[in-house]
């Protein structure tokens, strides 16, 4: 395994990240606890989940991620392990969670407290807001349009203050931010420095082959201000696997939830064509799309760690083997050379 740093911070996190969100939905208690100890054997330390997990989002099996991952931490050395966690942001639809779908102080409270009581631990390495408060582009829109009727009004500096008294209090490490725009984050280390407070140590976005609008505006503000990206669908919820090109398999996810239409954009005409190039070159360099996807990410130099997700421990082995490939500099610039043809299909 390799290892990097959180950013500002002495705390050593596994290049490869196992993300938690089918734990209680595609797979059980048993598996979950499964996967958690191979990743642990395999020398993965950085574990990702949410409250809003498991996924897709419903009352039923809200919270079941984190417990689940409860049971099997209580019985680890809990300071040889990284855990990250979110509090959802304002969302119409998950009002089961809690009334108060903000980052109040009460809500960040009341969310933080019912976390550490799943996980079963004291402390949460890395707590990040998952998604923002004010209307944006992200989850899949492409561009930016102002809406007249946000009612958001600036309250970065009262989040933070709320979030560095976490620190101080020993509930929570450091924070990070997702889903976030250039704009946010750069307004989160902003207000940080400027108020000498605990500052935004990471940040959880999509990144892949299909989606490298990453690159755009944000590697840069990563690399100058010192902040990692926790890169999420790398692989492109499976379709960077090449398993949608023929038929949905019958246990995949786009076959199981077809509600979630945030991945059809996976499926599109473009993101197929590119899928299909980046299939002939991993096949042309006897790699599998999946190691090629993979690898991409891990060798970006603006990338704390690659979050892999899986359903199966045959895929949970390949994706996590991805650790052992370094691609070409001639394969990176294929690579470049199709995303040029196709720039982000699916963002």
């Amino acid at each position: 395994m390799i290892y990097t740093t959180l950013p500002d911070t002495d705390i050593k996190v596994s290049k490869i990240c196992l993300g938690t969100m089918t734990f209680g939905e595609q797979n059980t208690e048993s598996d979950a606890h499964a996967q958690l100890n191979y990743a642990v054997e395999q020398g993965i330390n950085f574990i990702d989940t949410a409250e809003l997990y498991a996924v897709p989002a419903r009352k039923e099996t809200q919270g079941l991620t984190e417990k689940y991952i409860g049971t099997w931490l209580k019985d680890q050395k809990r300071e040889d392990l990284v855990i990250a966690s979110k509090i959802a942001g304002p969302a119409e639809n998950l009002k089961y969670i809690r009334k108060n779908m903000n980052f109040s102080n009460e809500a960040i409270d009341d969310a933080l407290n019912k976390s550490l009581k799943r996980l079963q631990t004291e402390y949460i390495d890395l707590y990040q807001l998952h998604w923002p408060e004010r209307k944006a582009n992200f989850f899949g829109t492409r561009f930016y349009k102002q809406d007249p009727d946000d009612q958001w009004n600036d309250n970065f500096k009262q989040v933070i203050e709320k979030l560095d008294s976490l620190v101080k209090e020993g509930k929570i490490r450091h924070y990070g931010v997702s889903n976030e725009t250039a704009w946010g984050l750069m307004k989160h280390l902003h207000t940080s420095d400027v108020n000498n407070l605990t500052r935004c140590k990471t940040i959880q976005n999509p990144y892949s082959l299909l989606n490298r609008t990453f690159e755009m505006s944000m590697a840069e503000i990563c690399i100058r201000e010192n902040t990692g990206l926790l890169a999420y669908s790398p692989l492109a919820f499976g379709a960077l696997t090449g398993k949608y090109l023929k038929e949905r398999p019958e246990n995949s996810r786009l076959k199981l939830f077809p509600q979630l239409l945030i991945m059809r954009r996976y499926l599109s005409k473009e993101a197929v064509f590119a899928t299909k190039k980046f299939l002939e070159l991993a096949t042309a360099n006897n790699l599998s799309l999946t190691q090629m996807a993979l690898a991409f990410i891990n060798q970006q130099p603006f990338v704390t760690s690659n979050i892999i997700g899986a359903t199966t421990m045959d895929q949970l082995k390949e994706n996590i083997g991805s650790i052992d490939i370094e691609l070409s500099k001639e394969i990176l610039k294929d690579i470049d050379k199709i995303s040029e043809l196709q720039p982000n299909p699916a963002p």
